[in-house]
């Protein structure tokens, strides 16, 4: 595509956020779709998050997705907020309006999609690696598909009793019990689903796994991993699980899902998406060839 004058700008934040394939896909689409646009991936550390959107505001970008480490932190940077967001405590879509930033959570409908077909999940257990805004919205998606006991497993206690306590006034909280990691083994054989939203075992920690192969044998032989990272492919944790016979999911599908809802709330139009699909798996399959 030719970009110029007129160009209308989209794009990602997040650090570290070179691995991101989200311009691949969302690219693809605007192309797919003949539209003057393009998505770009915006390095904006922890301090900079403020500047950055107030940047964007000035030079006219109609949105951006989110990313760690500010699903959680940018909510308070926001003007209005739809009610996904609000239940899940974090956003991961953003765009503007006359008011100002709005933001929503896109997150739940990605994590859920490859779930569906899988099989009924009322009265099943999940457990959650991790407590920041990805495990948010894993949270909230399971209490969409019926699961019976959310656990989440988290190495800081502090932030683990905050992560309980904001969920304080939702339905969900009956289902919800949080424990320290020491814990973690007495957890794994309950488990039907387990989920890593931790970002270990990506990009620079590519060759390491929040759990072992010997925690993995403690899973049941009917239990589901889903790690909700999607490069590499597949992911450390994945390849152990595999070879321990369970049934796996990267986060391949959920990236595609929530990133076509959040391209239809900016352009107004249904997302290609199989195309934006497929141009992640070429491009994995390039870049690993």
């Amino acid at each position: 595509m030719v970009i110029t004058g007129t160009t209308r700008l989209l794009g990602v934040i997040g650090d570290p956020i070179a691995h991101s394939l989200s311009p691949v896909m969302h690219n693809a689409a605007l192309a797919e779709l003949g539209i003057d646009a393009v998505y770009v991936a915006f390095p904006v550390a922890s301090g900079g998050l403020e500047a950055a959107i107030a940047g964007f505001a000035a030079t006219g970008v109609k949105g951006f997705s989110v990313t760690i480490p500010h699903k959680q932190s940018i909510v308070p940077l926001l003007t209005e907020l739809t009610v996904e967001a609000q239940a899940v405590g974090a956003v991961n879509t953003v765009w503007r309006t006359e008011r100002g930033w709005a933001g929503t959570n896109t997150d739940v409908a990605g994590f859920i999609a490859p779930l569906k077909a899988r099989l009924d999940w009322s009265g099943k257990t999940a457990l959650v690696l991790g407590n920041g805004g990805a495990a948010r919205a894993v949270v909230a998606g399971c209490g969409q598909l019926g699961f019976a006991a959310v656990e989440v497993v988290g190495r800081n206690l502090e932030k683990l009793t905050n992560f309980e306590q904001s969920w304080a006034n939702s339905p969900l909280h009956q289902s919800l019990t949080i424990h320290g990691w020491d814990s973690l083994s007495a957890r794994l054989p309950n488990a039907d689903l387990l989920v890593n939203t931790t970002p270990i075992g990506m990009h620079t920690t590519a060759k390491q796994a929040p759990l072992t192969a010997q925690d993995l044998d403690l899973l049941p032989d009917h239990a589901l991993v889903y790690d909700l990272i999607y490069t590499p492919r597949p992911t450390h944790l994945l390849a152990l699980a595999a070879q321990r016979g369970l049934s796996v999911i990267d986060g391949l599908e959920m990236l595609v899902q929530q990133g076509a809802t959040a391209l239809e709330i900016w352009l107004q139009r249904p997302a290609p998406v199989a195309t934006m699909r497929q141009a992640l798996i070429d491009w994995l399959g390039t870049t690993s060839a």
